[in-house]
């Protein structure tokens, strides 16, 4: 077993295990790790936690130190450095006339990196474009071309439910979504309405789907003839998450829902 913790670098970002060695580091600390980028620092999201060898990726980097409020002001300052960084790229994109929308601008924490995320349509030959934001800069530069997803996990935003997108707040990491979650949920499949603000499937449509999925068994199917308390009928909708089935009685024309328990197949 190794004892690790869990750094996260921003705000919704993926989690990354280091050993936390003789530190004594919990959950919330400010830290200054070495990453593949550069030194970075980030916050401790996992408490340290013991884990199987057979589960670790190694080689398994140390945290390097607690981060102090020096770290921070350098955090700060690293911030607005990349704001002005992101009006001189956006000037020089346009120079080249290249075909990419800038997203984002980060300097690693030691500064030994500059990061440019973008999105465009298809590939972009941007090597003069590095050699000339390298002359202005002096330091490595970096462009990492992004897809829409994480475009919107970066600028963030409201969602239809009125709360702020699923991928800026809380998700590490995208799932896969499928329009099948969306038939089992029975949701309209207007693209309008089942599409988050980067033009992709919604990340919500995941949440549900395992309990749509599971006992599915036990629900009839839309359209078929049941009998229920109330008499024979047909079904016009299940609602999984309430256990409940929506059915038109024959004689009355009403429609009335019922536990699932309550209704049988009509047979005959």
């Amino acid at each position: 077993m190794i004892t690790v913790v869990g750094v996260r670098f921003k705000k919704a970002g993926k989690v990354y295990y280091f050993n936390p060695g003789g530190l004594e580091l919990s959950l919330g600390d400010k830290v200054i790790v070495e990453t593949s980028r550069g030194v970075e620092y980030g916050e401790i999201v996992t408490g340290p936690k013991d884990v199987r060898d057979e589960d670790i990726i190694t080689p398994l980097k140390d945290v390097m130190r607690k981060a102090t409020s020096q770290d921070e002001d350098i955090v700060k300052i690293n911030r607005l450095k990349a704001l002005d960084a992101e009006k001189i790229a956006i000037e020089k994109i346009a120079k080249h006339g290249l075909e990419m929308k800038l997203v984002d601008v980060e300097y690693t924490f030691d500064n030994s990196k500059l990061v440019f995320y973008f999105t465009a349509d298809g590939r972009v030959d941007f090597r003069e474009l590095v050699k000339d934001l390298a002359s202005v800069f002096r330091t490595r530069i970096e462009l990492r071309q992004i897809g829409v997803r994480d475009e919107a996990k970066m600028l963030g935003g409201i969602g239809p439910c009125g709360r702020c997108i699923c991928c800026s707040t809380f998700l590490g990491e995208f799932d896969p979504v499928s329009i099948k979650m969306a038939k089992q949920q029975n949701l309209s499949l207007n693209p309008v309405k089942i599409s988050g603000l980067c033009g992709r499937l919604m990340c919500c449509l995941k949440y549900e789907s395992k309990s749509y999925e599971e006992g599915s068994e036990k629900y009839p199917n839309v359209g078929d003839k049941v009998i229920t308390p109330a008499g024979e009928g047909t079904v016009v909708a299940i609602y999984k998450p309430k256990e409940t089935v929506r059915v038109q009685i024959n004689d009355s024309k009403d429609v009335q829902e019922f536990p699932v328990e309550e209704v049988d197949l009509n047979e005959t």
